[in-house]
């Protein structure tokens, strides 16, 4: 067994979305390589900062993303079982592994699909787009969807009415 700590360029289409690694950043591995009967097992740790933009409010934010990976690679010319379905079986090629693509998918995968700034993050306003944590906290807007604006009439009517009822109710009460 052998333990490597490395710090290499991240690749540069690793990216999500809204998140992926600082443009011209490092990724620190920590492997540990280990000689199996079929090859060599990789597993360790990958570690690098992120950029992007929140979900919610689109306000920039950083972030630390740490991921566990294993990757066998086999000898060549080792028979791999043709029934196993797992096909993130990489092949070693003159006594080198080429750990790039096991790289790039294990941090693509570990990427947030919608990262947030803070947990509690309201986002922005629906109607004017104002960061809600920016506003008051009642603030609302009083937009009529116009298909109901007729509806709106005839309830003031209506309740402008009944108020005149009940004055005649009171005044014939009180005679």
């Amino acid at each position: 067994m052998r333990t490597v700590t490395r710090t290499v360029p991240a690749p540069a289409d690793v990216r999500g979305e809204l998140i992926g690694p600082i443009p011209g950043s490092d990724l620190v591995l920590d492997l540990r390589l280990e000689s199996v009967s079929e090859g060599v097992l990789v597993s360790g740790t990958i570690q690098v900062m992120l950029t992007g933009e929140c979900a919610r409010c689109l306000d920039p934010l950083t972030s630390h993303l740490a991921v566990d990976i294993q990757q066998l690679f086999v000898y060549p010319g080792n028979e791999i079982d043709e029934d196993d379905e797992d096909d993130e079986i990489g092949q070693l090629v003159d006594d080198y592994v080429d750990l790039e693509p096991v790289l790039r998918d294990a941090v693509v995968l570990a990427l947030p699909l919608a990262p947030v700034c803070r947990e509690d993050c309201p986002g922005l306003c629906p109607q004017c787009g104002a960061r809600l944590a920016d506003v008051d906290p009642g603030h609302r807007h009083d937009e009529v969807d116009p298909r109901w604006a007729a509806l709106r009439a005839v309830g003031t009517t209506r309740t402008s009415g009944n108020t005149d009822d009940r004055q005649r109710i009171d005044e014939d009460q009180e005679n």
